[in-house]
């Protein structure tokens, strides 16, 4: 999670990258997410070997169409009966050991060639229409597929390396509170192949358990197969940021400077006491031929290197790590866009833009994603109510200090600072966003997600300079603030602690729908299981 903001900018972080890359011996070894087919062997996230989402997996089925899902959860399920256990793999975003069981071996289904995309529908000069597609399908093809025909899914999106599947399982979103920002807010239907290998339609509905269980599932109901989304005319977008002083943020209207937007959030810089506010929306697109495209996670090889090695040492020096932070923010204070036509670099803000190259982007062509480069991270986030905005940064802060009081200095080590991002309400069993809940906490006018990642050395134990404020960070803020957790980016321990926080009854709902979608827990996962759903 440590790409540069663009391989050609022109400031004095980049240059010093450079400079320091053109002293060091050019080790890239670039480590993918292999494939693994041996009985015990473990399944890797999108960091590659040594960083498993899954420990002991059998068999891995890759099949091209649903029928084909069908068939093979059938097959299995007749042959291993209750000893049958089965996950759907899409993209692989996911960073830690709790995507399947440690119960027995696992048997995945990658979803990435099951990606079918039909029955699109948006006659001329209306204000929505509708699509169709397999749940393979990842935002960057639908974004294209859409754009093709003037048209995108507005909002309701995420990174261009994630299945729309696993988006909607997993409850993914977009940073926004006027829009609705979780993709499973833009779906009108889905097919789930149950524990018994049947495909089960579910129609949105709001007074439906299968619904509101369906919405943000885990996957533990199935895997989601299809799914119908809305779709709206194409818009192009601008992006535009100012920098503000932390305590404009800490004692500011940080609702305020969040809601005006289509889409919009913050990046936090502990170390310089600084935000970014980034914030995007709608532009004629007669007034504006740019065509930005915005990197979210490339970075050159040189950039790399000499990311990779001011950061490890960081592990123990924490002037390498102020030196980073100070690099990073740097960089990140001018766009990390380019024209789209001819790649070239855009220097100034705003940026303009078609949807999803501005809201999302991907990687710039002659670049690889940092994971590439074994520039890896580890995660945190939780979602808090918005009333507790102010209260829950303010407390981050009096961490960092307490730190600093011992003569400790803590930053971020992220290229992009530490991620404030937050999320519209929208109602059902296990989402971040969701409200009516028993904890007496004031959901209904959204979430601030705080999405800390950091780096991960390569060099000793590969923990963290002063490992324990991480630990001890999280225990704080789960302990003193009503949070839930993203299903992806945290630890077991993570999860364990905050389960305390997730209704009972959303629970108890959850968990009567998965007896009836999947009886006898065939696609059970670590999550379920911590959530008490067996």
């Amino acid at each position: 999670m440590f790409g540069l903001a663009g391989g050609t900018a022109s400031n004095s972080g980049a240059l010093l990258l450079r400079l320091l890359a053109a002293s060091l011996i050019p080790s890239l070894h670039s480590t993918n997410a292999g494939l693994v087919s041996a009985a015990g062997s473990p399944y890797n996230t999108y960091d590659g070997e040594g960083f498993p989402s899954c420990y002991n997996v059998s068999e891995i089925h890759r099949p091209k169409s649903v029928d084909e899902m069908v068939s093979i959860v059938k097959k299995v399920v007749a042959r291993d009966g209750d000893k049958a256990r089965i996950r759907a793999a899409g993209k692989g975003h996911m960073w830690y050991d709790t995507m399947c069981t440690d119960n027995g071996t696992t048997i995945l289904i990658q979803t990435e060639e099951v990606a079918g995309i039909y029955e699109f529908d948006l006659p001329e000069g209306a204000s929505e229409g509708t699509v169709v597609i397999d749940s393979g399908v990842s935002f960057f093809q639908l974004a294209q597929y859409l754009h093709d025909r003037g048209a995108s899914v507005g909002y309701t999106l995420t990174n261009w390396n994630i299945s729309f599947g696993g988006s909607i399982a997993m409850g993914a979103h977009r940073s926004s509170i006027r829009e609705d920002s979780m993709v499973a807010a833009g779906a009108l239907w889905l097919d789930i192949v149950d524990g018994t290998g049947e495909v089960r339609h579910v129609e949105r509905d709001n007074a439906d358990d299968d619904w509101l269980a369906a919405s943000t599932s885990l996957g533990l109901l199935g895997i989601i197969a299809r799914i119908k989304l809305r779709i709206y005319p194409d818009t192009k977008v601008y992006a535009k940021q100012d920098i503000l002083d932390e305590k404009v943020v800490l004692d500011g209207d940080i609702y305020g400077l969040i809601a005006p937007y289509a889409t919009a959030n913050l990046w936090y810089w502990p170390y310089k006491r600084k935000f970014h506010h980034r914030y995007y929306d709608v532009v004629d697109a007669k007034q504006h031929p740019q065509q930005g495209f915005q990197n979210t996670f490339s970075v050159t090889a040189v950039e790399a290197i000499a990311a990779r090695t001011i950061l490890d040492s960081g592990k123990y020096l924490p002037t390498s790590n102020m030196l980073a932070e100070e690099i990073f923010f740097g960089l990140w204070s001018e766009p990390n866009f380019r024209e789209k036509t001819n790649n070239t670099e855009i220097k100034n803000w705003p940026v303009y833009g078609w949807n999803y190259d501005v809201l999302i982007g991907g990687l710039y062509p002659d670049q690889k994603a940092q994971w590439d480069y074994n520039l890896r991270a580890y995660t945190l986030e939780l979602a808090f109510p918005i009333p507790l905005a102010n209260a829950m940064l303010k407390r981050v802060r009096s961490l960092f200090d307490a730190e600093l009081k011992k003569g400790i200095v803590m930053t971020s080590t992220y290229r992009s600072g530490i991620n404030i991002k937050f999320g519209k309400p929208y109602y059902d069993f296990l989402g971040q966003v969701t409200y009516n809940t028993s904890d007496g906490a004031d959901w209904s006018k959204g979430v601030i997600m705080f999405d800390f990642p950091s780096f991960k050395p390569t060099v000793g134990d590969k923990k963290r300079f002063n490992e324990k404020f991480y630990t001890n960070l999280a225990n704080t803020l789960i302990r003193e603030f009503p949070c839930r957790p993203h299903w992806t980016k945290n630890t077991r321990e993570v999860f364990a602690q905050s389960a305390k926080h997730i209704d009972p009854t959303h629970l108890a709902k959850f968990k009567a729908v998965r007896e009836k979608f999947d009886p006898r827990g065939v696609y059970r996962s670590v999550i379920g299981e911590i959530l008490g759903l067996y």
